[in-house]
């Protein structure tokens, strides 16, 4: 029978906060390995799984306040919209990092952008079809989701991170675990 468990990978653990921009190379092939290990031990095991930002993402939604919304009053327009898509461009960067070193130790992972299909309100998931990423995990791969910019009905545009997505997802498709992985502080 297969099972379904998700993976949370923090952003302390994936890169070095103390530096931006800086992912901890060793540490995701170390863990892309033991995914992929666990994978091929158990054939039944079916993962979703999930990745913070860290140093990537949270420098520059600090920087814009991305996170407040375009309503929240920050600068212009545009200056918001202009640091909404940096901060899209810094998690998707740390994202396909991420893709690589699983990729690299045969995990067959999938990248399921939040920005492209997850609307919210007030912060919150509205709407999210979830059909691509079930069609992904029946087909055996392994969906990846992660902290990501997302336009909202109410703020214009804010961030969830990993542990709202998977919020969501847990409502909807009810894993037998949810895993967290980081580094205290």
């Amino acid at each position: 029978m297969d099972e379904l468990i998700f993976l949370k990978l923090g952003g302390s653990l994936i890169t070095d906060k103390t530096r931006p921009f800086t992912a901890r190379a060793d540490v995701l092939a170390a863990l892309a390995g033991q995914i992929a290990q666990t994978l091929r031990e158990n054939p039944g095991l079916k993962l979703v799984l999930g990745h913070c930002s860290g140093s990537f993402g949270h420098t520059v939604a600090k920087e814009f306040h991305t996170r407040d919304g375009i309503k929240a009053g920050l600068g212009t327009a545009a200056e918001y919209w202009n640091g909404f898509a940096r901060v899209w461009y810094q998690a998707s960067a740390l994202n396909r990092i991420v893709i690589e070193a699983l990729i690299t130790a045969g995990v067959p992972a999938l990248t399921f952008s939040p920005a492209a299909s997850v609307i919210s309100r007030h912060g919150k998931v509205e709407r999210w079809d979830l059909s691509p990423l079930q069609f992904g995990l029946d087909a055996g791969l392994v969906p990846v989701v992660y902290g990501d910019v997302i336009f909202d009905d109410v703020l214009g545009g804010t961030i969830l991170s990993t542990v709202d997505l998977f919020e969501f997802l847990a409502r909807s498709m009810h894993p037998r675990q949810i895993l967290l992985a980081g580094l205290e502080g």
